[in-house]
């Protein structure tokens, strides 16, 4: 079953670790160096805290739906386009100690979004490359994936 995804960069990782535990009764299901997520069943949530600079308020990271399957996000990659948004597609990318086919858009306000599949778990935090694309489904203008430090 698909769910949202909510990706925040904190400068507390280990406070935010607590309190959302405490907020959704559940611990995280993966936890790596400066990294952590939580796979909440109720509601449907993919809770991503990413460890920023000490001392700057949480703030967003970027936003995404998780799918079950490279068809989905191809799926997705075809309806995006179809209906006139840039998109950007990023296959067997590394990023949040996760492997991940996924596609990119930006919502009006500049937030990233991402519709992404985990593939296998990864060694490594990663990046997803930073992307360019503009409002007619090609990569030429804004930037994309540009606050995605992960997704996972």
């Amino acid at each position: 079953m698909p769910r949202a995804q909510l990706a925040l960069r904190v400068s507390d990782l280990e406070g935010s670790i607590a309190f959302y535990s405490k907020l959704f009764g559940t611990e995280p299901a993966k936890r790596r160096e400066g990294y952590a997520n939580f796979a909440i069943t109720e509601p449907p949530l993919k809770l991503v805290l990413i460890e920023g600079e000490p001392g700057q308020e949480t703030r967003l990271d970027h936003l995404g739906v998780e799918v079950e399957s490279t068809d989905q996000v191809t799926a997705a990659t075809t309806r995006l386009k179809d209906a006139g948004l840039a998109t950007f597609e990023e296959n067997d990318t590394s990023c949040c100690y996760a492997l991940q086919d996924k596609v990119w858009v930006h919502g009006p306000g500049q937030e990233p979004w991402e519709v992404y599949v985990v593939k296998a778990d990864a060694d490594t935090l990663g990046k997803s490359a930073d992307a360019d694309a503009a409002g007619d489904g090609s990569s030429t203008s804004q930037p994309v994936a540009a606050g995605c430090a992960c997704g996972s």
